[in-house]
């Protein structure tokens, strides 16, 4: 399983990105998505951002971690942190990306 992590651009260096997240600050390649501006929320894999995301995404992908580590621990309740880590997942169904819908006729 692979896992982005959503971080936080600090500012471009060249072709890479100066990001902070949860692990702290790393240089991030931005081959993928072009000049980023400090401020901007990324999704980031493998010391590459992969997709620009908006802060409300990359609160509720926090969440979804934090979530995980905390049942990987025994922290607490499982179905109480399911409910808490992925409540925007919480009763609805699952939607395929808009590149793997069925073109409309």
């Amino acid at each position: 399983m692979c896992l982005a992590l959503p971080m936080q651009v600090i500012r471009m260096e060249g072709t890479t990105a100066l990001c902070e997240g949860r692990n702290g600050v790393e240089r991030m390649d931005t081959m993928l998505t072009g000049p980023l501006e400090a401020g901007q929320w990324v999704l980031c894999f493998l010391g590459a951002v992969r997709e620009v995301i908006d802060a409300e995404r990359a609160a509720q992908v926090e969440d979804a971690l934090v979530a995980l580590e905390a049942i990987l621990h025994g922290d607490g309740s499982n179905e109480a942190l399911i409910q808490a880590g992925f409540a925007d997942l919480i009763d609805r169904e699952p939607q395929l990306p808009a590149f793997l819908r069925p073109a409309a006729n």
